[in-house]
């Protein structure tokens, strides 16, 4: 029986020959097939409310009047408040109660004028000057220490390092402007050795900052809450005497110390010895430096 091949796999059908018809419409050489006409769109019919056969509403557009007209409304509003209190007389203001604050037109003259006061009287007069005067003097038979320049004067750099985190010292010290640190040291007998320092701020806050800090280290090394005990006549000052801890291959050693503040100065007074401190012997140091100041 004969059968038509159907074409093999990798063998594409051959395609029949046009019909006729089909030969007829073909397009001639150079012109160009017709195109099929564009799709119209089609028309979606608007929503209608099956209950009322009405056509439904749009939903945003009653939404968005609503935002113009108060939009509107407060812009006219406060146009027309503004207009009428522009029209409006002005209302006095209430007189003052200390109403003797008032400057003279002219200054007065030198008979009349409050006398300034004293170096005694004002403080701010005293520590504008040489801060290494205010001092206390060493007594008599002592040596000069070595923990004070031979200037008198101490950098920020030499003042943080007396700290155990002397960066953050330093970055303090600047940040609350430092203006300078005065210092006298001196040392008695063997072992025993006094440090005074007079740390000056440019503003009385920031010494009460660093006053206050130190106040929690009076009586030992490490922060606690004994704060020692107050230095009458000082406001904020404490002094206190305490045993240091013991290094190996070192002697034992004794340390009073006193911190106040007067003014923008912070006062600082340490006593070291390898024996035992009296705290009547640091408060009468820190009451004879405060009488300085």
């Amino acid at each position: 029986m004969d059968t038509q091949d159907t074409g093999s796999p990798g063998t594409p059908p051959q395609a029949a020959p046009p019909e006729q018809g089909q030969r007829d419409h073909q397009p001639e050489q150079g012109q160009q097939p017709q195109q099929a006409p564009a799709e119209q769109p089609a028309i979606v019919p608007e929503p209608v409310d099956a209950g009322t056969g009405r056509r439904a509403r749009r939903r945003g557009r009653t939404a968005l009047l609503i935002a113009v007209a108060a939009v509107v409304g407060i812009a006219g509003g406060t146009a027309v408040g503004y207009g009428i209190q522009a029209e409006r007389e002005p209302t006095p203001l209430p007189v003052l109660i200390q109403a003797g604050l008032t400057y003279p037109a002219k200054p007065l003259p030198a008979d009349a004028r409050p006398v300034p006061l004293s170096a005694d009287e004002d403080h701010q007069v005293k520590t504008d000057g040489d801060l290494r005067k205010l001092l206390l003097s060493k007594p008599s038979g002592a040596r000069k220490g070595v923990s004070c320049p031979d200037n008198g004067w101490m950098n920020p750099v030499s003042y943080a390092e007396m700290y155990r985190d002397e960066g953050y010292m330093l970055e303090f010290m600047m940040e609350s402007d430092l203006r300078r640190v005065a210092c006298a040291s001196w040392e008695q007998g063997e072992y025993k050795s006094t440090f005074i320092q007079l740390v000056q701020f440019r503003t009385a806050a920031d010494a009460n900052v660093h006053a206050t800090g130190q106040l929690r280290y009076v009586a030992g090394e490490d922060e606690s809450s004994d704060s020692g005990d107050p230095l009458k006549g000082s406001g904020n000052g404490r002094y206190a005497a305490s045993k240091l801890k013991k290094e190996p291959g070192y002697l034992q050693m004794y340390r009073a110390r006193a911190v106040f503040q007067r003014g923008n100065v912070m006062v600082d007074i340490y006593v070291f010895d390898t024996k035992r401190i009296s705290k009547n012997e640091i408060r009468t140091l820190a009451e004879r430096q405060l009488e300085r100041l």
